[in-house]
C-alpha cells in the first residue's frame, strides 16, 4: 500500500476547516462513587424481584420453557441480522484513522518499509473508537433500563458535554419498528429545514419569510402542460412559482394521450399551455401579457374562490399511459404461487442455526413431480430453473437447487427482503421480467421528467413535497417493482453506470420521503444501509450501490470491510474497478452534494466529466492563489483512494476539471510544495 507515516508532508499541510455540522464523537459519562453504590443496590433489588417472579412462573405449565425458547429465537434473529449488516459510512470520521488509508500519503514516492504497518494502525484506531462509544452507550442504556423498572433513586450526575451521548444511546435503544413509527410525516420536513436555516433570525422575520414562501390557498386548479427539454416550459414553471400559485404539471411526453386533449381545446399541441380551471390562458407570452396589463390578478382572484367545473382538465390519473403493469403473465410465477400454498414453509434448524420461513428441497421436488408430471430428476432440473429465475434460493447459497434436506426460502420470505426492501410491497410480481435495458430506459426517462419538473434549474434544490404527491413518483414506484427478478450481470459498463447512478438518486429521494431526512449519524447509517431494493434477486442498499457496484467493491470510508464478500453473488455485478467521477453524480439529499441530473449510457463519460466540472468549479475545490491554500470538498478526502495514491495525486486529478487558469496555477503551487489544504465542513442538511 502506498502510504507514509503521520507527519510526512512534502510541503502540503492539511486541516479541517471549522467544526463538522454533526457531532461525530462521543464523550464518556462521569458517574460518582455514590451513584455507583446506588446503581448496585438497585441491581440487587432487581435480582431479588426476578427470583420471586421466576418462582411464580415455575408454577405455570410450560410457560417458562416457551418464553425461554422465544428469547433464544429472538437472539438468533438478532445475531443473523448483525452478520448480514454491510459496512456503511455515516459521515463519522474515526479519530486517528483516515478515510481510506491510516497514515498521511501526500508524497508520490511511498516508503515500502512502512506499508506493513497500515492495517494494524487502522485496527487499533477503530478498536479504541468503538470501545469509547460502546462504554458510553452501555452506560446510557443501563440508566434507561433502571428508570424503566422504577429505580429512579439513582441520580446520575452527567456532565453537560455528554448530552449528545445520551441522545445517541436513546436512539440506539429504539427498536426498528419504534423508529419507523416515530418517523415523521414526509410533507412536514421542508418546514423543519427552513426552521433550521433561520434559527439566527428574529422570530418575526422568520414568520414573514415562511408566509411569503407558502402557496396561495385556492379552490381552483391550475393545469400546466409541458414537455421535456422545453425552455418556455421552464420559464412558465418559474412564473407560477413566483406568483405563489400551486399547479399540476402534465408532461405530454410522459402522458402522450394528453396531446389530443390540448389540441382539441386550443387547436395546437404546442406547449406550455396554462389552464385556470376550464379557462385556457395560453402559453408563456400570454401569461406575461396578462400580468403586464394587470388582468392576470383579476383572473387569479376569481380562480381563488371558484372550484373547477367538470369541463376543466383533470390531473394525471393513477396508471395513466403507464406500461409497468402491462405484459404477459409469467407461467413460472403461477407455479411458484401454487407451490407456496402447497408445501410446508416454517422455521427450521440447519447446521446449528435457525432459519425462518424455509422449505425442504425434497418437499419441493415432491410437489413439482406431482404438479408438473415429472420424474424426480426432471423435477430437480425444473427447480433449478425456478431458482435461476430468482423465485427462491438456498438459505446459505450453498447450491442452486438440489433434492434432499437442503433448506430454501422464497424471495419475498427472506427476512431482509420482507423488512427492509421497499420495491416488493405485495410479494413477487407475476409478470414476466422485462429486459433490464428496457426498464433502465423507462427509469431514465421518468427520472429526467421528475428532475426537470421538481428540481431547480441548477439541480441543487429539490421540491420533495411536490414529488411525494405526484403521479410520476407513483409510476416510479411501479417501475422499480419490475427490478425484482431482472438479469443485471451481463450489462455493459456504460449501461450499468447510468442505470445504477439514476437508481441511486431516485432511491435516495424515495428513502427521504419514506423515512425522513436523517438528523444525525445513526439516522444516516440507517438510511444508507437499511433502505433497500431487490434487484435481480439480491438486496441493494444505497451504500452497497455506491461502494459495492460503482466503486468496484471498495471499502466505505472509515470501514475495514468491503460491501461484498468473496461468495456474494452481487460481486459479479460490481464494476471491475472504481469509477471516481461517480462521486460528482450521486446525490443523497445533502446540500454539500453534487447537482441532481439524469445520466444516459450513450454519453455517460462526457456527462460524468461535466458533472465533475460543475461540482468542482461551483465550490468543490477553491484555490486561493495569494495564500496558496486549497479549500476542498470532503468528498475528495473521504474517497481519496479513488482519485489517487496520495493527496498530491488527488489534487492533480481534480485540477483537470477546474478552469484552465486555475488548473495551471494549482499545479504550479503543488510543484513548489507550498500548498496548504483545508477541507470544507460538509453540510448534511436537506437540499430542499
Amino acid at each position: 500500500m502506498d502510504e507514509k507515516p503521520e507527519g510526512h508532508t512534502d510541503g502540503i499541510h492539511k486541516e479541517d476547516q471549522g467544526k463538522p455540522v454533526e457531532v461525530e464523537e462521543m464523550h464518556s459519562l462521569n458517574i460518582s462513587k455514590d451513584d455507583v453504590n446506588k446503581l448496585e443496590e438497585g441491581n440487587k433489588e432487581d435480582k431479588d424481584d426476578k427470583h420471586v417472579e421466576q418462582g411464580d412462573r415455575m408454577n405455570k405449565d410450560g410457560d417458562l420453557d416457551s418464553k425461554a425458547q422465544e428469547e433464544v429465537n429472538e437472539t438468533t434473529r438478532e445475531d443473523l441480522a448483525e452478520e448480514e449488516q454491510e459496512p456503511v459510512f455515516d459521515g463519522t470520521e474515526v479519530p486517528g484513522m483516515q478515510a481510506n488509508r491510516s497514515s498521511s500519503t501526500r508524497s508520490l514516492d511511498p516508503d515500502p518499509e512502512e506499508e506493513g504497518s497500515v492495517w494494524p494502525e487502522k485496527a487499533v484506531a477503530l478498536k479504541n473508537f468503538v470501545k469509547e462509544k460502546g462504554a458510553a452507550v452501555t452506560s446510557v442504556l443501563r440508566r434507561l433500563s433502571l428508570k424503566r423498572d422504577g429505580v429512579e433513586q439513582a441520580n446520575v450526575d452527567v456532565d453537560k458535554d455528554t448530552s449528545d451521548s445520551a441522545k445517541l444511546g436513546e436512539q440506539a435503544a429504539m427498536s426498528p419498528r419504534t423508529a419507523e413509527r416515530s418517523a415523521w410525516n414526509p410533507l412536514n420536513y421542508i418546514k423543519v429545514s427552513r426552521d433550521t436555516d433561520t434559527e439566527s433570525k428574529a422570530e418575526q422575520g422568520k414568520n414573514i419569510i415562511e408566509e411569503s414562501l407558502l402557496p396561495i390557498a385556492t379552490k381552483g386548479r391550475i393545469i400546466l402542460y409541458t414537455r421535456l427539454g422545453c425552455r418556455d416550459c421552464r420559464e412558465a414553471r418559474l412564473f407560477l412559482q413566483r406568483k405563489r400559485l400551486r399547479y399540476v404539471e402534465i408532461n405530454i411526453d410522459v402522458y402522450p394521450s394528453r396531446k389530443l386533449e390540448i389540441e382539441k381545446v386550443s387547436g395546437s399541441c404546442a406547449v406550455p399551455k396554462v389552464f385556470l380551471n376550464e379557462v385556457l390562458i395560453g402559453g408563456l407570452s400570454e401569461l406575461k401579457g396578462l400580468d403586464e396589463s394587470g388582468k392576470l390578478d383579476e383572473k387569479i382572484d376569481f380562480f381563488i374562490s371558484e372550484a373547477p367545473s367538470p369541463e376543466a382538465p383533470l390531473p394525471p390519473l393513477p396508471g395513466e399511459d403507464d406500461v409497468s403493469d402491462n405484459g404477459p403473465v409469467d407461467e413460472l410465477a403461477v407455479i411458484v404461487q401454487k407451490m407456496k400454498a402447497t408445501i410446508v414453509v416454517k422455521d427450521r434448524l440447519y447446521k446449528m442455526r435457525r432459519f425462518t420461513n424455509c422449505f425442504l428441497g425434497s418437499e419441493a421436488v415432491d410437489f413439482l413431480s406431482e404438479d408438473q408430471y415429472l420424474e424426480r430428476e426432471e423435477a430437480v432440473e425444473f427447480g433449478q430453473k425456478l431458482a435461476s429465475e430468482h423465485f427462491f434460493r438456498h438459505v446459505l447459497d450453498e447450491n442452486l437447487f438440489e433434492d434432499g434436506d437442503h433448506l430454501y426460502r422464497f424471495l419475498d420470505h427472506d427476512p431482509t427482503v420482507s423488512s427492509q426492501c421497499h420495491n416488493i410491497p405485495r410479494g413477487i410480481i407475476e409478470l414476466k421480467p422485462k429486459p433490464i435495458a428496457e426498464i433502465a430506459s423507462r427509469l431514465r426517462f421518468l427520472s429526467y421528467a421528475i428532475f426537470e419538473a421538481y428540481a431547480s434549474e441548477d439541480g441543487r434544490h429539490v421540491d420533495y413535497r411536490s414529488i411525494h404527491g405526484s403521479e410520476e413518483f407513483a409510476r416510479y414506484l411501479r417501475i422499480v417493482q419490475e427490478l425484482q427478478r431482472v438479469k443485471v450481470q451481463d450489462m455493459p459498463r456504460e449501461e450499468k453506470l447510468a442505470f445504477f447512478i439514476n437508481l441511486y438518486n431516485m432511491m435516495a429521494i424515495h428513502a427521504i420521503l419514506a423515512w425522513g431526512h436523517p438528523a444525525g449519524p445513526l439516522e444516516r447509517r440507517k438510511l444508507f444501509g437499511d433502505f433497500k431494493y431487490v434487484v435481480g434477486g439480491c438486496t441493494y442498499s444505497l451504500s452497497s450501490i455506491q461502494n459495492g457496484i460503482l466503486r468496484g467493491n471498495q471499502r466505505p470510508p472509515y470501514n475495514l470491510l468491503k460491501p461484498f464478500g468473496v461468495k456474494d453473488k452481487r460481486s459479479q455485478v460490481a464494476l471491475p474497478y472504481p469509477e471516481p467521477l461517480i462521486h460528482f453524480a450521486l446525490v443523497c439529499g445533502t446540500r454539500s452534494g453534487p447537482a441532481l441530473r439524469c445520466y444516459s449510457p450513450g454519453n455517460i463519460d462526457k456527462e460524468l466529466m461535466d458533472a465533475a466540472r460543475d461540482f468542482l468549479r461551483a465550490g468543490g475545490l477553491i484555490v486561493d492563489l495569494s495564500g496558496k491554500v486549497a479549500y476542498a470538498s470532503k468528498i475528495l478526502k473521504w474517497y481519496s483512494v479513488d482519485f489517487g495514491k496520495n493527496e498530491v495525486e488527488v489534487l492533480k486529478h481534480a485540477s483537470n476539471y477546474l478552469e484552465p487558469t486555475d488548473s495551471e496555477a494549482l499545479l504550479e503551487i503543488i510543484a513548489d510544495a507550498q500548498l496548504k489544504v483545508i477541507y470544507q465542513p460538509y453540510d448534511w442538511r436537506l437540499n430542499c
